[in-house]
């Protein structure tokens, strides 16, 4: 991540993390997956264009009309369950913040027949830790962000939760792009080997079209 006090210091990081939390509280609550995509996208282009702590240069921000995502695709929505894992810690470079130390601590059952695989969810170890699901697919470079991008992230309250019966929701329509694919000021753990997919995901944030 960057240093908050080069974008509205640690107030305005607290408050970006704020809005984030709310806005994935309103995204679980609306029973309309595709609605509360719309209001998730719309929530998004807001905090990007006009929050101090928004990942865009001053001149992205200025010429800023929207990010760019793949229309939404239903068949792309999953509910998975979780097998325990126990593996090694995988590390990953945060820049300035040090490595971080990512534990695997599951495995999806409910993606390989779509995907051509499961992925992995990794506990950021850490202080209060959280769970943590990069992913890079066949498009990673050749219309997404070549570094992967985020589905979980609870440390910044991204989760859509569970369904009914309590499977994990995993809707790649939500993937987004690490802050680290706008600005150099940025640094981002990227996914693991074991969370790259042979097969191309035409879902959720495509790569960045502004400098």
């Amino acid at each position: 991540m960057a240093d908050a006090d080069a974008a509205g210091g640690y107030p305005a990081l607290w408050d970006w993390r704020r809005r984030v939390s709310d806005l994935y509280g309103a995204v679980r609550a609306e029973p309309d997956p595709r609605r509360a995509w719309t209001l998730w996208r719309e929530a998004r282009d807001r905090l990007f264009r006009d929050h101090p702590q928004s990942p865009l240069e001053p001149g992205a921000r200025e010429r800023f009309a929207g990010l760019p995502f793949f229309d939404y695709d239903p068949a792309l929505r999953f509910a998975v369950d979780l097998d325990p894992l126990a593996a090694a810690p995988v590390a990953a470079d945060a820049g300035h913040d040090g490595a971080l130390s990512l534990r695997p601590f599951a495995r999806t059952r409910g993606l390989a027949g779509a995907l051509g695989a499961e992925l992995t969810l990794y506990w950021v170890a850490g202080y209060g830790g959280g769970a943590f699901l990069p992913f890079a697919d066949a498009t990673a470079g050749h219309g997404t962000y070549g570094g992967g991008r985020y589905l979980v992230d609870t440390i910044k309250s991204a989760d859509l939760g569970t369904d009914a019966a309590g499977r994990t929701v995993l809707d790649f329509n939500f993937s987004y792009n690490p802050s680290c694919s706008y600005s150099p000021a940025w640094t981002c753990p990227l996914s693991p080997p074991a969370n790259r997919l042979a097969v191309p995901v035409r879902a959720g944030e495509r790569a960045p079209e502004f400098g």
